[in-house]
Order: C-alpha cells, then sequence, then structure tokens
C-alpha cells in the first residue's frame, strides 16, 4: 500500500484495484471480528470513544476541560490527603492544587465553573483530626457532677411556682 496513484487513474479505479490485489493474497482472511456486527452502543454517540477509552486502559479524565477537573479535585481533597502519612506531605498537596486553581483563575478557558483556593488550615486540622486516637468510652471514668444550680431561689420559685424554697 505504499505505492502512489498512478496518474491516469482516479481513485476510485485505484482503491478498486487494491482491494481486489489484497483480497486476492488472503489479507482480509481471519481478521478479528470477522462476520460480527460493528458494536454500537444503544443511543450513545460517544460509543466508539468509550470504547476505545477502555480498550486502551485510560479514564476520561483527560477529556475534561480544566475547570472541571479542578472543580473534581477540590471535592476529592479530602479523600486524597487522608491516605498522607505527615502534614508536610498534606500541606503540599494543598498548595500544589491550589497553585494549579490560582493560574486557572488567572487567565480561564473552558466553561467557568466557581472555584476558588483551599484553606490550608482547614484542610490540615481535617487530616489532624482524622488522625487522633479515638477515646474508648472507659467505664473506671466517672462522669462529671452536674454543675450547682446557682439561680438564686427567687427566680426558681418564679420559674416553678409550686417549688418550695431551698436554703
Amino acid at each position: 500500500m505504499t505505492e502512489r496513484k498512478p496518474a491516469k487513474l482516479d481513485f476510485e479505479s485505484w482503491i478498486d484495484k487494491q482491494i481486489r490485489e489484497a483480497t486476492a493474497r488472503g489479507e482480509f482472511e481471519n481478521l478479528p471480528g470477522a462476520g460480527k456486527p460493528i458494536p454500537r452502543g444503544s443511543d450513545d454517540e460517544n460509543w466508539w470513544l468509550k470504547g476505545y477509552l477502555r480498550k486502551e486502559g485510560v479514564s476520561g479524565d483527560a477529556l475534561l476541560p480544566p475547570s472541571l477537573l479542578l472543580r473534581r479535585d477540590i471535592e476529592r481533597l479530602p479523600e486524597t490527603v487522608r491516605e498522607l502519612t505527615s502534614e508536610r506531605a498534606v500541606r503540599e498537596t494543598v498548595r500544589e492544587l491550589n497553585k494549579r486553581v490560582v493560574d486557572w483563575l488567572r487567565l480561564p478557558h473552558g466553561p467557568y465553573v466557581r472555584i476558588a483556593p483551599v484553606d490550608t488550615e482547614e484542610i490540615v486540622e481535617q487530616w489532624r483530626a482524622e488522625r487522633r486516637p479515638k477515646r474508648s468510652p472507659d467505664t473506671s471514668v466517672v462522669a462529671p457532677k452536674p454543675a450547682p444550680d446557682t439561680t438564686s431561689w427567687w427566680r426558681r420559685l418564679f420559674r416553678n411556682p409550686n417549688a418550695a424554697p431551698s436554703n
């Protein structure tokens, strides 16, 4: 198929000649999917794209506009930092995400999605809170006594007219 079309032949006859010669050589025999219908999605016009991405083992994230990727990354940030082992790594992850957000905000392109830089201290505090050991209920710990009622006796009497004054 590396030969060029001769100048005296039109494209249709040249292509027909190529197909006829390839058929004679047997190049169309035992092809994968021979005799099967072309797979199609029910009503999905991007069935071929989804099939290609699935076949290549790639997610569709590469096709999303930057603003939607940033929104998704902001929403997934708590799960992302949950797996990190140091506060420094958490701060670095948030700093990198905030840099991407600021870069997009300086020159937005694609669909406009309302996003803003993430509060680093808030994310670090959430990360720390998840790392704190949970206190198990200990039966040996005595519950604190309720605070004594410091309301004066006449206010207590006024709240509950049936109550007797206490000394």
